[in-house]
């Protein structure tokens, strides 16, 4: 017989115990809840509290929602949503009454829905009203750099943003091209690469942008790379392979932003959809001289222009073989804006779908994109015109609420920087749900159904439980005291 060393199963370390989890009682507590339903009047609404009960083991016919505060996982970074040149103009060419409406409505935790993360673009994106760059022309050392074109609308936007939110956002940036001049198709749009001999400028960008914007008083957590780092797009657009991306990191952008003082900043790699998220976060991470400045890796919703579902098992692969860099969800709307569907309920669902399958497999932070477009889905220098949750009609001058928001809502609202994701296990398929224990001890358990019928079900915790109704196509937030 063989010994166990000679199979290489006799030095194993061993293993850490896990740990134990930590106590817990529902007992003596309640649930307030808060609802959004279709057909109904319910967007955010506060219901009656539920109390919780000694309940012993369900039968498998009993329909529950099993929450477990023992165990946790990952801390919510924050929510929130992009802050472009569309919002900001869109938002200029609202009255005043409804811009501090907008305000409330997105950035109060009271009032609104309490967003505390926030997305901008490095110069121009297809949601700009065209093109633009902040140097000259062939100004390869940067000397003409200015942040001049956002003061007139995106740099009040955020500012006034900020403050609604109570003073602070957390912020990060990301690129859609290099001016023209530096990649090798001579233009912005219609992806292109980077230029060898442009790297080291292209790095120095990042560093003279996010200096700027401090100096204009807008505090910069983190940067990504580039968006959509493999969609030649007909906008502003860049192409990398992992492998370019991984060395413009470690041997450019990385030592760059450390040079310039900026090392603390939180950089996001890869920034695009879940398809191949794998593949670009094992190329840059199994690289110890890349990873080394890596934060986390960022992606999108859109792989389901394939025809494919959302592939929320590429996040878990990528969680569980590299469990210390962050995922962070960086995008997400509804494209092909038609004005006649901003009802349409399944905007919502969509949301509610992602949100809760993304924090389960890992996601610290999520956000949207832009925070505001006007009633044509705009604007956009390419046609590109998409649904946001707050459609500001200029025309009426007024702001129309899509069933997002609400459900965006759910989670922004009651789950706050700092929580930690909790177990929280549904026995019927229509039943989706997360939750998150807030630093202030509130339990948030949001449970979304997207049935055709209501549902009763039993919110159970270590024994004790209440009893409760889910509407049919709703979500709910449950709130533990």
């Amino acid at each position: 017989m063989l010994a166990l060393s000679a199979l290489g199963l006799g030095s194993a370390a061993p293993q850490t115990p896990p740990k134990p989890p930590t106590a817990y009682s529902a007992a003596g507590r309640k649930a307030q809840v808060f609802t959004t339903a279709q057909g109904t009047s319910q967007r955010l609404a506060a219901g009656p509290a539920l109390a919780f009960a000694p309940a012993g083991q369900p039968l498998e016919t009993e329909v529950c929602v099993f929450v477990d505060p023992g165990h946790s996982f990952q801390t919510m970074l924050g929510i929130g949503g992009a802050m472009t040149d569309a919002s900001a103009e869109t938002y200029a060419r609202l009255p005043k009454a409804v811009q501090q409406e907008f305000m409330r409505a997105y950035y109060s935790p009271t009032a609104g829905i309490g967003y505390t993360l926030g997305r901008t673009s490095i110069h121009s994106t297809d949601f700009s009203s065209g093109s633009y760059t902040y140097v000259a022309d062939k100004d390869e050392a940067l000397k003409s750099f200015s942040v001049q074109h956002d003061q007139q609308y995106r740099i009040p936007f955020i500012k006034q943003a900020t403050a609604a939110a109570g003073g602070k956002l957390t912020m990060f940036v990301s690129p859609w091209s290099p001016p023209g001049w530096m990649k090798s198709n001579g233009e912005m749009l219609h992806g292109g690469k980077l230029l060898p001999q442009y790297r080291q400028a292209w790095a120095d960008y990042y560093v003279k942008f996010i200096k700027a914007y401090e100096q204009q008083g807008i505090p910069i957590w983190g940067l990504s790379v580039q968006n959509e780092a493999m969609a030649n797009q007909k906008w502003e657009s860049c192409l990398y392979t992992a492998e370019e991306e991984r060395d413009f990191i470690k041997g450019y952008l990385g030592p760059t932003l450390a040079k310039g003082g900026l090392g603390g900043r939180k950089l996001i790699a890869w920034d695009h959809n879940r398809d191949q998220l794998y593949q670009r976060a094992s190329t840059i991470l199994d690289d110890p001289e890349a990873a080394k400045y890596v934060w986390g890796i960022g992606y999108h919703w859109y792989e389901t222009w394939t025809t494919s579902a959302m592939l929320f098992d590429n996040e878990r692969r990528v969680h569980e073989s590299f469990p210390n860099t962050n995922l962070i969800f960086t995008e997400g709307c509804k494209e092909k804006f038609d004005f006649a569907k901003i009802d349409d309920w399944g905007l919502g669902e969509k949301y509610g779908h992602s949100m809760i399958n993304d924090f389960n497999a890992g996601t610290v932070g999520w956000t949207d994109w832009n925070v505001l477009l006007d009633e044509t889905g705009g604007p956009n220098h390419v046609g590109n015109f998409c649904f946001a949750p707050i459609i500001g009609d200029t025309k009426a001058g007024k702001l129309l609420y899509t069933s997002a928001y609400y459900y965006i809502g759910h989670f922004s609202k009651f789950i706050r920087p700092g929580a930690k994701r909790i177990v929280s296990s549904s026995n019927r398929d229509w039943l989706q749900t997360t939750a998150f224990r807030n630093p202030d001890g509130k339990v948030a358990v949001v449970v979304m159904n997207s049935g055709d019928k209501p549902q009763e079900f039993q919110l159970w915790i270590k024994g004790q439980g209440a009893s409760t109704t889910s509407p049919a196509h709703s979500i709910a937030t449950y709130v533990i005291d």
